[in-house]
């Protein structure tokens, strides 16, 4: 199949390269030459702006970091809205169903089919090809990109309704956020009062409070405190307020999404947004004074 393919950051590059792997014939754009370069190195081609891919490849993915950059390369000037070819835009990225509709009516006016489909795993699941993927849209056309998508995750069909495949994502990320400071939380209160925490997550894992934290964040990132699961602090926070603004407009109870949000502005200024997410337990370490993992397990000073 041949697909272009927009935004090769973290989660685009491996997604794209799998699809190379697949045997589809890409047609990519970055900003950045270099990302395009390893692409192209596997037998892709390089496209000078989203329009140039859209003129060139009937379906077009998109894996972008912010709501104004999706909006822009889906239809701004020299956009994908622009191209001559283009039958519809697969968006896999998370914008929130606000935005997601925006985006679908414009391209409709332009009779170009809008794919909202967002993705979950991190980059681990991006390389791995385990990547949850929520698609909406028209059935017709997402039969057709199915084949492609399985080549990056598992494939679920959420609604032809546009943007039900960002409120399904909003409402995944929600509880993965929720379960890394709640874990975070719950394991510093064990260390303050002398608990190996290491035994305190292999008792959770065994229990009834195993969650995704403590299953893969804590093993893998935060006890050993390398900090490098994969998911930016930045694009946690914002999944997390878009989350929070969904919620909002449909007039929902939000005590406890409040609480997490509150939790996630504050390690957003103190560890900043290209920090990775597993990092949001530094903040509660510092406030109670101790460490989680890591050679030393005794108390830290404020």
């Amino acid at each position: 199949m041949e697909i272009g393919f927009i935004g090769l950051g973290k989660m685009g590059l491996p997604m794209a390269r799998r699809l190379i792997e697949a045997k589809h014939q890409l047609v990519v754009h970055d900003t950045r030459r270099e990302a395009m370069d390893k692409l192209v190195a596997l037998g892709a081609q390089a496209a000078t702006s989203p329009k140039d891919v859209a003129d060139r490849t009937e379906t077009v993915m998109a894996s972008l970091p912010s709501l104004q950059i999706s909006l822009d390369v889906a239809t701004g000037k020299d956009g994908v809205i622009e191209g001559k070819r283009v039958k519809r835009l697969v968006d896999l990225s998370t914008t929130g169903s606000q935005m997601a509709i925006r985006i679908h009516d414009l391209l409709a006016a332009k009779n170009i089919v809008q794919i909202d489909s967002p993705v979950s795993g991190g980059v681990g699941g991006a390389e791995k090809g385990t990547l949850a993927v929520m698609a909406s849209g028209p059935r017709s056309d997402f039969n057709l990109v199915k084949p492609a998508l399985d080549v990056i995750g598992k494939v679920f069909f959420i609604s032809e309704r546009p943007g039900a495949g960002q409120t399904m994502k909003l409402a995944n990320n929600y509880l993965s956020a929720t379960a890394m400071v709640a874990t975070s939380e719950a394991v510093v209160m064990g260390v303050k009062a002398g608990l190996d925490p290491a035994v305190m997550i292999d008792v959770i894992n065994a229990g009834s409070g195993m969650n995704t934290a403590s299953r893969d964040k804590f093993p893998k990132s935060v006890l050993p405190r390398t900090f490098d699961f994969g998911f930016a602090t930045g694009l946690m926070v914002k999944d997390v307020r878009l989350c929070l603004e969904e919620m909002k407009a449909m007039g929902l109870s939000m005590e406890v999404a409040e609480a997490v949000g509150r939790l996630w502005e504050t390690v957003i200024k103190e560890m900043g947004p290209e920090s990775d997410f597993t990092s949001a337990i530094k903040p509660i370490e510092k406030a109670a004074g101790v460490q989680v993992g890591g050679k030393s397990r005794q108390p830290i000073s404020k």
